[in-house]
């Protein structure tokens, strides 16, 4: 049986070494106001001003530099509704190689616009990231390129998981995590790696009603395919690829599901408009949702939350105001 606490802090503290040079060490700041709305010690990890407005450049930058020059060059494809995309195309464009991007149709404009400032060539295919995901693999097989999955892939994990390093080295412990959850990625390496030092830590899955494939499968036990609905949370959007790494670390690291209402998310990012004037997605607002929602579960606990991206259109913002 594998070891997967024991694997991802040794992967993470590798990909720590290797990545901390292009990564910016973000801060992990208290906030007043809403620790004394939840009524506990409310703690704000702040990837949002990660480079590219998200923490998926970690993940990107990390798998980028695990290739050999030859694979680099050999073609770099990825799939994404936005944020994985921009962090593959700025790895890219930091190492100087191409790379082309798939995105399902109706992404996020503010997004799209923010993968081809950093040199990504877009192809739009398919009605959902999975459908992308699909795609950006066959080609890079037929091709012999790299396929840079946005969550299946151990260095992708580990890179993400260097947030929960970060975490560590500035706080002394925490109750409870709380993560927005997609694909898997980020909540397998922070997770994995806080579970690892902190044994008794809680993991907390937040994700929206309308797009929640990872919690869906944990409750079915299997990795399911469901029929997506719009969602505010785009960042978290789209399928989870079958046999997938992250599914089983998630059925060892997740303690507890939470299942956000639009209303509930929108709610969430006005809150950090308000309460921190953070400008922030979807997914984000998600975390900050299952806070809220958590209240009572939470109350007198020191909780962290991955404010995991700023990517929000002008249109969309403009809505829920």
């Amino acid at each position: 049986m594998i070891n997967y606490r024991e694997m991802i802090n040794q992967n993470v503290i590798v990909a720590s070494k290797k990545i901390n040079k292009y990564i910016r060490k973000t801060p992990f700041e208290r906030s007043a106001m809403i620790s004394d709305l939840i009524g506990a010690d409310v703690w704000l990890k702040m990837e949002n001003q990660q480079h590219t407005g998200s923490f998926k450049f970690r993940g990107a930058i990390n798998k980028m530099l695990s290739l050999s020059e030859s694979e680099r060059e050999s073609g770099i494809y990825a799939a994404s509704t936005g944020n994985h995309g921009a962090a593959v195309a700025y790895a890219c464009q930091l190492l100087k190689v191409p790379c082309i991007i798939y995105v399902p149709e109706n992404s996020s404009e503010a997004k799209l616009i923010n993968m081809k400032n950093f040199g990504a060539e877009i192809v739009v295919h398919g009605k959902d990231c999975m459908d992308g995901e699909l795609k950006a693999r066959e080609v890079a097989n037929n091709t012999g390129g790299i396929y840079l999955s946005p969550y299946n892939d151990l260095e992708v994990v580990a890179g993400q998981g260097t947030i929960g390093k970060e975490i560590e080295s500035q706080c002394n412990g925490l109750d409870s995590i709380i993560v927005s959850v997609g694909g898997g990625g980020l909540i397998s390496g922070v997770g994995g790696y806080l579970k690892s030092i902190w044994p008794d830590i809680e993991v907390m899955a937040a994700s929206p009603e309308n797009h929640a494939v990872m919690i869906k499968s944990l409750d079915a036990g299997e990795i399911i395919k469901i029929s997506p609905v719009p969602t505010i949370s785009d960042g978290t959007a789209g399928g989870v690829e079958d046999q997938s790494i992250t599914f089983d670390m998630c059925k060892e690291f997740v303690d507890h599901r939470v299942l956000l209402t639009e209303q509930e998310i929108e709610e969430g990012i006005v809150h950090l408009i308000e309460k921190e004037r953070l400008l922030v997605e979807g997914a984000a607002g998600t975390a900050i949702a299952a806070l809220i929602k958590m209240k009572e579960h939470l109350e007198g606990k020191r909780v962290g939350v991955i404010i995991c991206g700023r990517n929000i259109s002008l249109e969309v913002l403009r809505k829920i105001i």
